[in-house]
């Protein structure tokens, strides 16, 4: 499965477009209490890739259910709640068959 942010691949062919699929992941991470900033913020950006990678994942299984091989035109938004520690990660693009 190719995954880019462009709208084409080099190299390759798009032979047929499929459809835009998304993957969404929405994560809580739990509280903890620390005095030590940079903990806090390294445990959080753990967090927040932990979820880009979940809602990437999301995203290949939508387009191998539709029979791509690619998606093209990535692109990606991470919204964060700081008052909750909410995050909320979606992965939008096209799923193409490439030849």
């Amino acid at each position: 499965m190719v995954l880019t942010t462009t709208n084409s691949i080099e190299g390759h062919t798009i032979q047929d477009y499929l459809g835009i699929v998304t993957g969404v992941n929405v994560n809580m991470p739990k509280a903890t209490f620390s005095f030590n900033m940079n903990k806090y913020y390294e445990s959080y950006e753990k967090k927040v890739d932990e979820a880009k990678e979940e809602a990437f994942q999301k995203l290949k299984k939508n387009a191998l259910n539709i029979k791509a091989n690619a998606v093209v035109g990535i692109s990606i938004d991470v919204e964060t709640n700081p008052t909750s520690g909410l995050i909320i990660v979606s992965i939008t693009g096209t799923a193409v068959k490439i030849i």
